[in-house]
């Protein structure tokens, strides 16, 4: 039997005329790349009308027992049937913790500030924003997981030129409590702080409206620029399938848990009839997304690329 032979030249010739042939030389073997652990995105831009608003995230954790906090007036096989269906474990949740930043074009507006000053400021600098750049802080409730950034691990203001703003019932309702956390992140900045009450303007399109239950005053706003509109809704619902998906379930950390529920139809209602986009605190980062009224609640609709269409 004559044997086959190719020449060197034939083969460049072959490889040239099929690129996507498989090599006809064995490549040398290298070395495999290290595993490098699981990553994502540190922010998230994009432009609602002249403003742009980035979702920061400034930390993100796993946590045993999520029926620990969330439907804890269900029992656990109805639980469970929601999280089997969504493709959830039940044994551990991901929360996120999604502060957000608006910049009007005459200022820098941040909502709310991450467990602490690191995490949100790592997430600044990675979208090209230094803490001294921010001109105003919103508050929209004083739970540790929103105040926590507001001082450095040195006891020093984070965003050292920012004015404050939250709500008037909220500040109110926290300096008459015995919490450590005011007392350490806020209390020291009373006076630089400006108070809210429904309706209220932060800034030019920047509007706030109470959203009672999580706290006695929290605050979900609406950012409206050249007729566009996005709501920021806080912790208004704090999970996408075991709360915006079933308001009804209670959550640990509602503090007026059937006003909670309510304010969750409320808002979210308004949200579903009028389309919006709106960034949750704690969904899964980036944060934003659009809802649907289904079934006893709603459903979530993670934002795919409909905000890249408005730059």
């Amino acid at each position: 039997m004559a044997r086959f032979t190719i020449t060197r030249r034939q083969a460049l010739t072959t490889a040239a005329a099929f690129p996507f042939a498989a090599p006809l030389v064995a490549r040398q073997a290298h070395a495999a790349a290290p595993l490098q652990g699981s990553s994502t995105a540190l922010h998230n831009r994009f432009k609602l009308g002249a403003f742009e608003v980035t979702t920061l995230l400034a930390g993100t954790r796993a946590s045993e027992n999520p029926q620990g906090t969330f439907g804890t007036n269900v029992s656990p096989e109805e639980f469970k049937a929601v999280a089997d269906a969504a493709f959830l474990p039940t044994d551990m949740t991901q929360n996120f913790f999604t502060p957000t930043l608006v910049n009007t074009g005459a200022e820098l507006v941040l909502f709310d500030t991450g467990l602490a000053a690191e995490g949100t400021t790592a997430a600044l600098a990675a979208a090209g924003i230094s803490p001294d750049q921010i001109d105003v802080v919103v508050l929209t409730h004083m739970h540790g997981d929103h105040i926590g950034g507001m001082m450095t691990a040195d006891g020093q203001p984070t965003f050292a030129n920012a004015r404050y703003v939250t709500g008037s019932t909220e500040h109110n309702f926290w300096s008459g409590a015995a919490n450590e956390g005011f007392d350490a992140k806020v209390k020291p900045l009373n006076d630089k702080f400006t108070f809210l009450d429904d309706g209220g303007s932060v800034a030019s399109g920047i509007t706030a409206k109470l959203a009672v239950g999580h706290t006695p005053g929290h605050m979900m706003y609406l950012i409206e620029s050249e007729g566009k509109t996005l709501a920021v809704t806080a912790d208004t619902a704090n999970h996408y399938i075991f709360s915006l998906a079933n308001p009804d379930w209670e959550v640990r950390f509602d503090a007026d848990k059937a006003a909670a529920a309510q304010t969750r139809r409320a808002v979210f209602g308004m949200i579903a009839a009028d389309r919006l986009p709106f960034i949750g605190y704690h969904m899964p980062f980036p944060g934003m997304g659009f809802v649907e009224v289904a079934g006893s609640g709603f459903r979530y609709v993670p934002a795919s690329y409909q905000m890249m269409l408005n730059g």
